[in-house]
Protein backbone atom coordinates (compact mmCIF):
# COMPACT_ATOMS: atom_id res chain seq x y z
CA UNK A 1 0.00 0.00 0.00
CA UNK A 2 3.30 2.23 -0.37
CA UNK A 3 1.15 4.78 -2.62
CA UNK A 4 -1.83 5.00 -0.39
CA UNK A 5 -0.34 5.60 3.31
CA UNK A 6 0.55 9.15 2.00
CA UNK A 7 -2.57 10.59 2.71
CA UNK A 8 -1.83 9.81 6.74
CA UNK A 9 0.70 12.69 5.96
CA UNK A 10 -1.53 15.23 4.85
CA UNK A 11 -0.82 15.06 1.33
CA UNK A 12 -4.61 15.79 -0.12
CA UNK A 13 -3.45 14.78 -3.52
CA UNK A 14 -3.72 11.27 -2.36
CA UNK A 15 -7.54 10.00 -3.54
CA UNK A 16 -7.20 7.43 0.14
CA UNK A 17 -7.84 8.16 3.73
CA UNK A 18 -6.24 6.04 5.65
CA UNK A 19 -6.98 4.30 8.69
CA UNK A 20 -4.61 2.67 11.58
CA UNK A 21 -6.97 -0.26 12.78
CA UNK A 22 -7.94 1.74 16.20
CA UNK A 23 -9.04 4.58 14.56
CA UNK A 24 -11.29 2.36 12.22
CA UNK A 25 -12.47 0.08 14.77
CA UNK A 26 -13.92 3.28 16.50
CA UNK A 27 -16.08 4.39 13.27
CA UNK A 28 -18.01 1.17 14.08
CA UNK A 29 -20.19 3.15 17.50
CA UNK A 30 -22.99 1.39 17.79
CA UNK A 31 -23.40 -1.03 15.26
CA UNK A 32 -24.83 -4.37 16.66
CA UNK A 33 -22.72 -7.67 16.76
CA UNK A 34 -24.79 -10.65 15.08
CA UNK A 35 -22.99 -12.86 14.19
CA UNK A 36 -21.84 -16.21 17.25
CA UNK A 37 -17.98 -17.22 17.54
CA UNK A 38 -19.46 -20.88 16.37
CA UNK A 39 -20.58 -18.45 12.89
CA UNK A 40 -17.78 -16.69 12.80
CA UNK A 41 -15.61 -20.17 12.49
CA UNK A 42 -17.87 -21.90 9.49
CA UNK A 43 -16.99 -18.63 7.66
CA UNK A 44 -13.76 -18.12 7.85
CA UNK A 45 -11.21 -20.46 5.40
CA UNK A 46 -8.71 -22.75 5.72
CA UNK A 47 -5.56 -20.85 6.33
CA UNK A 48 -7.78 -17.85 7.83
CA UNK A 49 -7.65 -16.80 11.30
CA UNK A 50 -10.50 -14.57 11.49
CA UNK A 51 -12.48 -14.45 15.04
CA UNK A 52 -14.80 -11.95 16.93
CA UNK A 53 -12.61 -9.35 17.60
CA UNK A 54 -12.11 -8.98 13.63
CA UNK A 55 -15.42 -9.13 12.80
CA UNK A 56 -15.93 -6.40 15.53
CA UNK A 57 -13.06 -4.39 14.75
CA UNK A 58 -13.31 -4.27 10.76
CA UNK A 59 -15.90 -5.94 9.17
CA UNK A 60 -18.71 -4.10 11.21
CA UNK A 61 -17.56 -0.55 10.94
CA UNK A 62 -17.41 -1.62 7.41
CA UNK A 63 -20.85 -2.52 7.40
CA UNK A 64 -21.69 0.41 8.80
CA UNK A 65 -20.31 2.22 5.93
CA UNK A 66 -21.83 0.22 3.12
CA UNK A 67 -25.05 0.23 4.51
CA UNK A 68 -24.78 4.33 4.49
CA UNK A 69 -23.69 3.77 0.69
CA UNK A 70 -27.00 1.24 0.12
CA UNK A 71 -29.18 4.17 1.69
CA UNK A 72 -27.87 7.03 -0.11
CA UNK A 73 -28.41 4.88 -3.52
CA UNK A 74 -31.98 3.78 -2.75
CA UNK A 75 -32.41 7.22 -1.82
CA UNK A 76 -30.88 8.69 -5.60
CA UNK A 77 -32.41 5.69 -7.04
CA UNK A 78 -35.74 7.32 -5.74
CA UNK A 79 -35.09 10.88 -7.11
CA UNK A 80 -34.31 9.51 -10.57
CA UNK A 81 -38.18 7.69 -10.53
CA UNK A 82 -39.33 10.63 -9.40
CA UNK A 83 -37.71 12.88 -11.96
CA UNK A 84 -38.07 10.62 -14.83
CA UNK A 85 -41.62 9.63 -13.65
CA UNK A 86 -41.04 6.29 -13.91
CA UNK A 87 -41.91 2.89 -11.99
CA UNK A 88 -38.53 0.92 -12.92
CA UNK A 89 -37.69 -1.66 -10.41
CA UNK A 90 -34.69 -1.50 -8.67
CA UNK A 91 -31.31 -3.00 -9.01
CA UNK A 92 -29.04 -4.78 -6.68
CA UNK A 93 -25.88 -2.50 -5.00
CA UNK A 94 -23.12 -4.62 -6.33
CA UNK A 95 -19.70 -4.87 -4.40
CA UNK A 96 -16.63 -6.38 -5.89
CA UNK A 97 -13.81 -8.05 -3.71
CA UNK A 98 -10.43 -8.98 -5.28
CA UNK A 99 -7.22 -9.45 -4.62
CA UNK A 100 -4.70 -12.05 -5.03
CA UNK A 101 -5.09 -15.80 -4.45
CA UNK A 102 -4.74 -16.70 -0.87
CA UNK A 103 -5.00 -12.80 0.07
CA UNK A 104 -8.60 -14.02 2.12
CA UNK A 105 -11.23 -12.82 -1.00
CA UNK A 106 -13.34 -15.58 -0.28
CA UNK A 107 -13.88 -15.23 3.95
CA UNK A 108 -14.13 -11.46 3.70
CA UNK A 109 -16.98 -12.15 1.43
CA UNK A 110 -18.63 -14.34 3.51
CA UNK A 111 -18.39 -12.02 6.73
CA UNK A 112 -19.74 -9.31 4.68
CA UNK A 113 -22.88 -11.42 3.30
CA UNK A 114 -23.51 -12.61 6.84
CA UNK A 115 -23.41 -8.80 8.79
CA UNK A 116 -25.20 -7.62 5.74
CA UNK A 117 -27.82 -9.79 5.61
CA UNK A 118 -28.82 -9.19 9.27
CA UNK A 119 -29.58 -5.25 9.34
CA UNK A 120 -32.68 -4.88 10.44
CA UNK A 121 -34.77 -4.70 7.37
CA UNK A 122 -33.00 -7.77 6.33
CA UNK A 123 -31.89 -7.34 2.99
CA UNK A 124 -31.63 -10.05 0.39
CA UNK A 125 -27.88 -10.48 -0.08
CA UNK A 126 -26.59 -12.58 -2.89
CA UNK A 127 -22.88 -13.95 -3.45
CA UNK A 128 -20.98 -15.17 -6.55
CA UNK A 129 -17.70 -15.87 -7.38
CA UNK A 130 -16.19 -15.16 -10.99
CA UNK A 131 -14.41 -18.69 -11.05
CA UNK A 132 -17.74 -20.02 -12.18
CA UNK A 133 -16.62 -18.17 -15.34
CA UNK A 134 -13.36 -19.70 -16.12
CA UNK A 135 -13.55 -21.29 -19.74
CA UNK A 136 -13.77 -25.36 -18.93
CA UNK A 137 -10.32 -26.97 -18.47
CA UNK A 138 -10.86 -28.86 -21.76
CA UNK A 139 -11.32 -24.87 -23.71
CA UNK A 140 -8.26 -23.67 -21.62
CA UNK A 141 -5.80 -27.20 -22.50
CA UNK A 142 -6.64 -27.16 -25.83
CA UNK A 143 -5.87 -23.06 -25.82
CA UNK A 144 -2.70 -23.61 -23.55
CA UNK A 145 -3.64 -21.91 -20.82
CA UNK A 146 -4.10 -24.15 -18.06
CA UNK A 147 -0.76 -22.61 -16.48
CA UNK A 148 -2.84 -19.44 -16.80
CA UNK A 149 -5.90 -20.01 -15.30
CA UNK A 150 -6.81 -17.14 -12.99
CA UNK A 151 -5.45 -14.93 -15.50
CA UNK A 152 -8.01 -12.94 -17.65
CA UNK A 153 -7.60 -14.38 -20.53
CA UNK A 154 -8.76 -17.86 -18.86
CA UNK A 155 -12.03 -16.11 -18.18
CA UNK A 156 -15.08 -16.16 -20.43
CA UNK A 157 -15.38 -12.48 -20.22
CA UNK A 158 -18.34 -12.42 -22.93
CA UNK A 159 -20.91 -14.32 -20.47
CA UNK A 160 -19.84 -12.73 -17.15
CA UNK A 161 -20.01 -9.14 -18.61
CA UNK A 162 -23.28 -10.54 -19.71
CA UNK A 163 -24.92 -11.93 -16.32
CA UNK A 164 -23.59 -8.14 -14.76
CA UNK A 165 -25.80 -6.55 -17.38
CA UNK A 166 -28.48 -8.61 -16.64
CA UNK A 167 -27.98 -8.21 -12.93
CA UNK A 168 -28.14 -4.20 -13.43
CA UNK A 169 -30.90 -4.45 -15.86
CA UNK A 170 -32.66 -6.23 -13.05
CA UNK A 171 -33.56 -9.33 -14.72
CA UNK A 172 -34.64 -12.28 -12.71
CA UNK A 173 -33.21 -14.47 -12.63
CA UNK A 174 -29.94 -14.32 -13.86
CA UNK A 175 -28.25 -17.59 -14.02
CA UNK A 176 -24.25 -17.98 -13.23
CA UNK A 177 -22.46 -21.45 -13.51
CA UNK A 178 -21.06 -23.41 -10.78
CA UNK A 179 -17.08 -23.92 -10.12
CA UNK A 180 -15.73 -26.54 -7.97
CA UNK A 181 -12.53 -26.16 -6.53
CA UNK A 182 -12.63 -30.35 -5.37
CA UNK A 183 -12.26 -31.05 -9.63
CA UNK A 184 -10.74 -27.70 -10.39
CA UNK A 185 -13.33 -27.16 -13.38
CA UNK A 186 -16.53 -25.48 -13.89
CA UNK A 187 -19.68 -28.06 -13.42
CA UNK A 188 -21.33 -29.04 -16.47
CA UNK A 189 -24.82 -28.11 -16.61
CA UNK A 190 -24.68 -26.91 -13.17
CA UNK A 191 -25.80 -23.27 -12.06
CA UNK A 192 -26.76 -20.78 -9.55
CA UNK A 193 -30.03 -18.32 -10.03
CA UNK A 194 -29.52 -14.92 -8.85
CA UNK A 195 -32.65 -13.62 -8.50
CA UNK A 196 -32.88 -9.82 -7.91
CA UNK A 197 -31.37 -9.63 -4.90
CA UNK A 198 -31.26 -6.16 -2.72
CA UNK A 199 -26.73 -6.84 -2.64
CA UNK A 200 -25.02 -8.96 -4.70
CA UNK A 201 -21.36 -9.85 -4.06
CA UNK A 202 -19.00 -10.52 -6.82
CA UNK A 203 -15.68 -12.30 -5.85
CA UNK A 204 -12.48 -12.98 -7.76
CA UNK A 205 -9.04 -12.21 -8.25
CA UNK A 206 -9.38 -10.25 -11.64
CA UNK A 207 -12.59 -8.27 -10.95
CA UNK A 208 -11.47 -4.87 -10.86
CA UNK A 209 -9.30 -5.47 -14.31
CA UNK A 210 -9.77 -2.49 -16.66
CA UNK A 211 -7.98 -3.86 -19.67
CA UNK A 212 -6.86 -1.13 -22.72
CA UNK A 213 -9.81 0.73 -24.88
CA UNK A 214 -10.07 -0.09 -28.56
CA UNK A 215 -8.34 2.10 -30.87
CA UNK A 216 -11.29 3.43 -32.33
CA UNK A 217 -12.91 4.93 -29.29
CA UNK A 218 -15.79 3.07 -29.02
CA UNK A 219 -17.28 2.80 -25.29
CA UNK A 220 -16.29 -1.09 -23.98
CA UNK A 221 -17.25 -2.65 -20.30
CA UNK A 222 -15.16 -3.75 -17.94
CA UNK A 223 -16.68 -6.13 -15.37
CA UNK A 224 -15.55 -3.18 -12.35
CA UNK A 225 -18.72 -0.88 -14.44
CA UNK A 226 -20.90 -2.71 -12.76
CA UNK A 227 -19.71 -2.08 -9.26
CA UNK A 228 -20.73 0.28 -6.83
CA UNK A 229 -18.56 -0.43 -4.45
CA UNK A 230 -14.93 -2.46 -4.27
CA UNK A 231 -12.78 -4.02 -2.15
CA UNK A 232 -8.97 -5.19 -2.83
CA UNK A 233 -7.91 -7.07 -0.23
CA UNK A 234 -3.93 -6.28 0.42
CA UNK A 235 -0.87 -8.40 1.54
CA UNK A 236 2.59 -8.13 1.15
CA UNK A 237 4.09 -10.28 -1.69
CA UNK A 238 6.15 -12.91 0.66
CA UNK A 239 3.10 -13.04 3.28
CA UNK A 240 1.07 -14.38 0.59
CA UNK A 241 3.51 -17.01 -0.79
CA UNK A 242 4.00 -18.28 3.01
CA UNK A 243 0.10 -18.43 3.19
CA UNK A 244 -0.58 -20.02 0.31
CA UNK A 245 2.65 -23.00 0.81
CA UNK A 246 0.77 -23.11 4.28
CA UNK A 247 -2.68 -23.54 2.70
CA UNK A 248 -1.59 -26.11 0.16
CA UNK A 249 0.06 -28.32 2.64
CA UNK A 250 -2.84 -28.19 4.83
CA UNK A 251 -5.58 -28.92 2.08
CA UNK A 252 -2.99 -32.03 1.20
CA UNK A 253 -4.24 -33.81 4.44
CA UNK A 254 -7.75 -33.05 3.91
CA UNK A 255 -9.09 -32.03 0.36
CA UNK A 256 -6.76 -33.30 -1.67
CA UNK A 257 -6.91 -36.82 -0.07
CA UNK A 258 -10.67 -37.02 -1.68
CA UNK A 259 -10.23 -39.44 -4.70
CA UNK A 260 -12.22 -36.62 -6.63
CA UNK A 261 -9.88 -34.27 -5.97
CA UNK A 262 -8.05 -32.81 -8.89
CA UNK A 263 -4.63 -32.47 -6.60
CA UNK A 264 -5.35 -35.65 -5.61
CA UNK A 265 -1.80 -36.80 -6.63
CA UNK A 266 0.13 -34.34 -4.28
CA UNK A 267 -2.02 -35.63 -0.52
CA UNK A 268 0.74 -38.17 -0.68
CA UNK A 269 3.99 -35.74 -0.55
CA UNK A 270 5.95 -34.98 2.08
CA UNK A 271 6.41 -31.70 3.86
CA UNK A 272 9.33 -30.82 2.14
CA UNK A 273 8.39 -31.84 -1.30
CA UNK A 274 4.58 -30.13 -0.63
CA UNK A 275 6.45 -27.30 0.22
CA UNK A 276 8.67 -27.30 -2.67
CA UNK A 277 5.51 -28.22 -5.10
CA UNK A 278 3.11 -24.72 -3.63
CA UNK A 279 6.27 -22.43 -4.11
CA UNK A 280 7.08 -23.41 -7.80
CA UNK A 281 3.20 -23.09 -7.99
CA UNK A 282 3.03 -19.64 -7.06
CA UNK A 283 6.22 -18.96 -8.63
CA UNK A 284 5.12 -19.82 -11.85
CA UNK A 285 1.29 -18.96 -11.79
CA UNK A 286 0.27 -16.89 -8.77
CA UNK A 287 3.01 -14.59 -8.67
CA UNK A 288 3.05 -13.46 -12.32
CA UNK A 289 -0.96 -13.19 -12.39
CA UNK A 290 -0.37 -11.41 -8.86
CA UNK A 291 2.19 -8.46 -10.39
CA UNK A 292 1.03 -8.74 -13.80
CA UNK A 293 -2.83 -8.96 -13.17
CA UNK A 294 -3.85 -8.41 -10.10
CA UNK A 295 -1.88 -5.60 -7.83
CA UNK A 296 -2.10 -2.77 -10.47
CA UNK A 297 -5.89 -2.83 -10.05
CA UNK A 298 -5.14 -2.02 -6.55
CA UNK A 299 -5.42 1.68 -6.83
CA UNK A 300 -9.08 1.29 -8.70
CA UNK A 301 -10.66 -0.16 -5.41
CA UNK A 302 -12.79 2.39 -3.13
CA UNK A 303 -11.82 0.39 -0.12
CA UNK A 304 -8.10 -1.30 0.56
CA UNK A 305 -7.88 -4.05 3.28
CA UNK A 306 -4.45 -4.54 4.22
CA UNK A 307 -3.42 -7.38 5.89
CA UNK A 308 -0.77 -8.33 8.39
CA UNK A 309 1.55 -11.53 8.21
CA UNK A 310 -1.04 -12.46 10.93
CA UNK A 311 -3.95 -12.44 8.74
CA UNK A 312 -5.20 -9.87 10.93
CA UNK A 313 -6.34 -6.36 9.25
CA UNK A 314 -3.87 -3.51 9.95
CA UNK A 315 -4.51 -0.53 7.99
CA UNK A 316 -7.64 0.56 6.34
CA UNK A 317 -7.96 2.92 3.08
CA UNK A 318 -10.93 4.19 1.93
CA UNK A 319 -11.15 6.54 -1.23
CA UNK A 320 -12.53 9.97 -0.72
CA UNK A 321 -15.25 11.08 -2.30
Amino acid sequence: MDQVVTARTGNNLSPYRVFPRDEWAALREDTPMTLETAEVIRLRSVHDRLDIAEIEEIYLPLSRLLSLYVAATQRLFRAQQRFLNTVDAKVPYVIGVAGSVAAGKSTTARVLQALLARWPNVPKVDLITTDGFLFPNAVLEQEGLMDKKGFPESYDLSALLRFLSHIKAGRRPVRAPVYSHLVYDVVPNDVVEIDRPDILIVEGVNVLQAGRPPKDGKAIPFVSDFFDFSIYIDADEDVLRRWYVKRFLALRGTAFRDPKSYFRRYSGLTDEQASTMATDIWTRINLVNLEENILPTRQRADLILKKSESHRIAEVALRRL
